[in-house]
């Protein structure tokens, strides 16, 4: 058990949920984006399998910024929105002019392409439910650009809030289309837009899921407080134990933000750092933990939860085996088979040797 374990933060998760159904023809269901979806700094699995930092339309990952603590993942860099509104404004866009794709006389935007193969058959069963309330041809587009938007929400955020805007301006009063929206405009740096759309779910659905997202976006928006705030409110104890754990290391963030490394450190000593569950919270938990540890100057505890953060993560789906590696001067050495010889490979039938 971390030592300051807070009580009542110590519950292992639940049953897993019930797997995807197929659609009707036979493939894999697939969802608009969803946090586990929900996007994360920098830690956010990526479709490869594996999350890559750097690059425009999260916020800071982990160990930038703020005395070090780490942002929400997965994930999800820094500062694509802001750049875009600097670029705007060197060209003298006014803000209020319509975004790009937007007709100049009617205001109405053009919807961006989608490939032919794209149906909306793709999504769940429960997704498409969800937009019986429109005409059958209206419901098929934006079912098409909602599979468009989980598609490119990893390697082309910017393309994917195209497409939201596209499902919005057809089903602007469908809460799943607004936070697939929402969800969109956060991957993509627009932080304003995405507590806006992301605020307008919640009034649709009811639902609370989202919260660790709008208090994200409050801290990428410069105000620390606000996200404490949203952590601090009584729906967040009904969250399931993967969206109340990225809270946690929001509210861990904020508390870096304003300062109080130490107080971000407590924030995260939790008895969840010690489940035994393999999963990707588990391994962005522990990852948050060992970021606020090494902010406070505890090197060596950090070490110590960056090797189990790894161990809860055997795929790598948050890229905490490439961080380990590089902690450790670890690298691989690819060898041309010329260069080989019995005694260089130690038993290794890869090719290859790790070199430190």
């Amino acid at each position: 058990m971390a030592p300051g374990t807070s009580a009542g933060r110590g519950e292992d998760p639940g049953d897993a949920r019930g797997a995807d159904e197929p659609s009707d023809d036979g493939r894999e269901p697939e969802r608009p984006p969803r946090r586990d979806v929900a996007p994360r700094r920098d830690a956010a699995p990526r479709r490869g399998g594996r999350s890559q930092a750097g690059g425009g339309g999260r916020p800071r990952a982990a160990g930038e910024g703020s005395g070090g603590a780490q942002r929400r993942g997965a994930g999800i860099q820094p500062g694509a929105g802001r750049r875009a509104a600097k670029d705007d404004q060197a060209r003298g866009v006014p803000r209020e002019q319509p975004p790009r794709g937007a007709s100049a006389a009617s205001g109405r935007r053009s919807s961006p392409p989608i490939p032919d193969d794209v149906t909306g058959a793709e999504l769940d069963r429960d997704v498409r439910a969800a937009l019986a309330s429109l005409s059958a041809g209206g419901a098929r587009e934006v079912a098409r650009h909602l599979v468009m938007v989980g598609r490119l929400i990893d390697d082309d955020p910017d393309a994917a809030w195209e497409h939201a805007l596209a499902a919005r301006a057809r089903a602007a009063r469908i809460g799943l289309v607004r936070e697939a929206a929402g969800l969109a405009a956060y991957r993509a740096g627009r932080y304003a837009e995405a507590l806006a759309e992301l605020r307008t779910a919640r009034r649709l659905t009811g639902s609370d899921e989202q919260l660790p997202v709008l208090a994200d976006s409050e801290r990428a928006l410069g105000r620390p407080e606000r996200a404490l705030a949203i952590a601090a409110s009584p729906e967040v104890a009904r969250l399931d134990v993967e969206h109340r754990v990225e809270m946690l290391i929001v509210e861990a963030g904020a508390r870096a933000d304003l300062g109080e490394l130490d107080a971000a450190v407590v924030t995260l000593q939790v008895g969840l750092l010690d489940t035994r569950s393999n999963a990707a919270w588990v391994a962005r938990l522990r990852l948050a933990y060992a970021d606020a540890l090494a902010a406070v100057g505890r090197d060596r505890e950090a070490q110590h939860w960056l090797v189990r953060a790894a161990d809860a993560d055997p795929d790598d789906l948050t890229g905490v085996h490439e961080r380990l590696a590089d902690s450790e001067g670890v690298s691989l050495t690819d060898l041309d088979e010329d260069d080989l010889d019995g005694d260089d490979l130690d038993g290794d039938p890869g090719g290859g040797r790790v070199r430190r």
